[in-house]
């Protein structure tokens, strides 16, 4: 249920996708507390996971590394994958549209913030095969 006061949100205060390889905890969305024209959320990924190739249509997305170490791909213009070691204060900017990955390659868990815009496309998380609703405050 959407309640616009939620202004200060942390990711054990929201339900989380849970996946194989992570979790996601929108603290940023219309169905979280209103927002209409970008949504966000902490992305937790254990060590050596991480989530494959995939694209938002219609959607630029903003990934800042909060902590751990990992690879992060976002293909070119013309679809040829570019990869890059990334670690805490990187921020990746992914061009609508555009096919990437991110892999945790350190010893430690690796936490990101995403936003995306326009808000959405992380809603279809939902219909992947191993998505599960984890409720709030479950760790």
């Amino acid at each position: 249920m959407t309640d616009k006061s939620k202004v200060f949100v942390y990711p054990k205060d929201v339900s989380a996708f849970g996946f194989d390889w992570g979790r996601l905890s929108l603290t940023v969305a219309p169905e979280v507390n209103g927002a209409t024209r970008f949504s966000g959320g902490v992305v937790d990924l254990p060590s050596g996971k991480g989530h494959t190739r995939h694209n938002h249509p219609g959607a630029e997305e903003i990934i800042f590394v909060i902590s751990g170490n990992g690879e992060q791909m976002v293909e070119d213009e013309n679809g040829n994958p570019v990869v890059a070691k990334v670690g805490p204060g990187c921020t990746i900017y992914v061009p609508e549209s555009r096919f990437h990955s991110t892999l945790n390659t350190g010893d430690a868990p690796m936490q990101l913030f995403v936003v995306y815009s326009p808000a959405g496309p992380e809603l279809t998380l939902r219909d992947l095969p191993d998505f599960r609703l984890l409720p709030p405050g479950s760790g």
